[in-house]
């Protein structure tokens, strides 16, 4: 059996917006092993800048920038400082800033590209966060009817 490792199409420099309808965002509070909350959060918005002079493999230059803007139970944007390519070509790593209330959290977040063509790139991602992290640095709670030790934010857009 061989694998073969098809080369990544990275999208013409430009800025990409998720349609309507074309986008989920999942947040999941979990206490030990157990899921004691999942909820969908409203994705009101994201974005992907790609500058002029970027590839999404170059390792100079300018990088691409995500940007995803959520409401409801977590009302919040996610802002990429720094976006880098994994060796497979088809993962990415982002490290990024999950603003809560005007608090920047650092966020560590792998998007897996599920689809990347021409003018389009559907991405798959998660981050985990320690609760109790979060809502010491920015004020966060949730329910106190449901405990948890760590959350996990799962996004999936489609880029056009």
């Amino acid at each position: 059996m061989t694998t073969v490792t098809l080369p990544t199409v990275s999208p013409p420099p430009g800025r990409y917006a998720v349609a309507p309808g074309r986008s989920f965002a999942e947040l999941t509070a979990y206490y030990g092993p157990l899921a004691t909350l999942r909820r969908r959060v409203t994705l009101t918005g994201a974005s992907l800048t790609v500058p002029e002079s970027e590839s999404m493999s170059d390792s100079e230059g300018a990088r691409p920038v995500f940007r995803f803007d959520l409401a409801g139970t977590m009302e919040a944007s996610l802002v990429s400082e720094h976006v880098e390519p994994l060796a497979d070509g088809r993962h990415l790593q982002l490290l990024a800033d999950l603003d809560v209330r005007g608090v920047a959290f650092p966020v560590l977040l792998r998007l897996r590209v599920v689809r990347c063509a021409e003018g389009r790139l559907l991405v798959v991602g998660s981050t985990r966060l320690s609760y109790r992290l979060l809502r010491r640095a920015t004020g966060f709670r949730l329910p106190w009817s449901r405990p948890a030790t760590r959350l996990r934010l799962l996004l999936a857009a489609e880029f056009a």
